[in-house]
C-alpha cells in the first residue's frame, strides 16, 4: 500500500485538475468539437440529437460521432437515450470547472476585476469597462 504524505496530497489533486484541464482543452482544440460544445451550450438542457448536430455542423454522421465520443471522453458532454435518438448535452459543471481552473488565481489581487469575473466577466464588455477601477 502506498501512503501519500499529507503535504503532497494537495499537489496530487492539483496535478489531477491540470490533467483534466489538458484533456478538456485538447478536446476543444479542434474546430468542429468546439462548435459542437458551443451548440450544446446554446441548446440548453434539452440538448441536441446527433443527427441535428451533424446537420448543423455540416459533417457526416460518422464524423460527428467521432467528435462526440472525444468530447464525451473528456467529460465536456454527456448523452442520454430518448426513444430511438441519442441526445447530447453540454456538461455545464465540467465547463464551469474548466473556467474556474483558468480563473482561480486571476486578477493579481484586484478585487473589482475578480468579482466581475465571478459574475461572468462583465468588466470586460464595452458597457462595463468604465466600471473597473485599478
Amino acid at each position: 500500500m502506498c501512503v501519500i504524505p499529507l503535504s503532497n496530497s494537495s499537489r496530487i489533486v492539483e496535478i489531477w485538475y491540470e490533467r483534466q484541464a489538458l484533456s478538456s482543452f485538447a478536446a476543444l482544440s479542434q474546430e468542429t468539437r468546439l462548435a459542437i460544445v458551443r451548440a450544446l451550450v446554446i441548446a440548453g438542457p434539452e440538448g441536441l440529437a446527433a443527427g441535428v448536430i451533424a446537420e448543423r455542423m455540416g459533417v457526416s454522421a460518422t464524423n460527428v460521432s467521432f467528435h462526440l465520443k472525444e468530447l464525451e471522453r473528456s467529460g465536456l458532454i454527456s448523452q442520454r437515450r430518448e426513444s430511438r435518438s441519442i441526445i447530447y448535452n453540454a456538461s455545464y459543471d465540467a465547463l464551469a470547472d474548466l473556467v474556474k481552473f483558468l480563473m482561480e488565481d486571476c486578477c493579481a489581487g484586484h478585487q473589482v476585476i475578480r468579482e466581475s469575473v465571478e459574475r461572468g466577466g462583465d468588466c470586460c464588455s464595452p458597457a462595463g469597462k468604465d466600471d473597473v477601477v485599478a
